[in-house]
C-alpha cells in the first residue's frame, strides 16, 4: 500500500519530505515571531527536529490535523526563542496603565485601505520590525486567535498587559504602513523601497 506524505513522515521520519512540503509556510510563521531570517531558520530547524523526534506521539491519520500539530510545535519553538533570546525586558510594567483601541478598527480595515500599494508579504515584512513584545502578542492574538486570557497565561503577564501590547502593536504597525504608503507616492511599494523606508536609509 502506498503511504501518504504524512504517513511517510510519521512512520519513516522522512525529513526531506517534511522540509519540501512544509518549510516555506513554517518559515513564514517563524519569521513573524523572530523578526529576522537567521533566527527564523534556527527555530524552523529546531521545530523540525522536535517533529521528527515526537512524530510517533501523534495519533490522528488526517493530514490537516497533522499539519496543525506541527504548526503548534513551530509556534511553541518560536515562543521559546522569544523568551530565551530577548535581552531587554520583554514587556513594560503597564498593568495599571489604560490601554486604548479605536472602536470598530481592526487589521482587515487597515489592510483594505492600503491593499493596492502594499501587498500581504510586505505587511509581514513591516510586522517583523515591531518590537518583540508587540510582535509576539500581535501574532498570538491576530494570527493564532488566542484570547487575552490565554496570552497572559502563556507569556506570564496580565490580561491588561496583553491588551496594551496589542493596542501599541496595532498603532505602530499602522504608523509604519502609512509611512511606507506616504513615501511611495502614487505607485505600488517595491521591495527595495520598502527596505529603504523600514531601515531609514537615505
Amino acid at each position: 500500500m502506498t503511504q501518504s506524505p504524512h504517513d511517510k513522515i510519521q512512520n519513516n521520519g522522512d525529513l526531506d519530505l517534511l522540509y519540501d512540503r512544509y518549510s516555506s509556510r513554517f518559515l513564514s510563521i517563524s519569521m513573524r515571531y523572530c523578526g529576522n531570517i537567521e533566527d527564523a531558520e534556527d527555530v524552523l530547524h529546531d521545530a523540525f527536529m522536535k517533529i521528527i523526534r515526537h512524530r510517533h506521539t501523534f495519533k490522528s491519520r488526517f493530514d490537516s490535523a497533522f499539519e496543525n500539530w506541527m504548526k503548534r510545535i513551530v509556534i511553541n519553538t518560536a515562543l521559546n526563542y522569544v523568551r530565551d533570546h530577548l535581552k531587554e525586558k520583554r514587556f513594560l510594567d503597564i498593568d495599571k496603565v489604560q490601554y486604548y483601541e479605536k472602536d470598530g478598527e481592526d487589521e482587515e480595515t487597515l489592510f483594505d485601505s492600503i491593499r493596492e500599494k502594499v501587498n500581504p508579504d510586505q505587511v509581514m515584512e513591516i510586522l517583523t520590525h515591531l518590537p518583540a513584545g508587540y510582535r509576539t502578542v500581535f501574532n498570538l492574538y491576530v494570527f493564532e486567535k488566542y484570547t487575552h486570557k490565554e496570552i497572559a497565561k502563556l507569556l506570564d503577564c496580565s490580561e491588561n498587559t496583553s491588551k496594551s501590547q496589542l493596542s501599541k502593536a496595532r498603532a505602530m504597525l499602522r504608523k509604519k504602513i502609512m509611512e511606507v504608503v506616504s513615501q511611495a507616492g502614487q505607485g505600488p511599494v517595491g521591495k527595495r523601497m520598502l527596505s529603504k523606508i523600514l531601515n531609514h536609509e537615505k
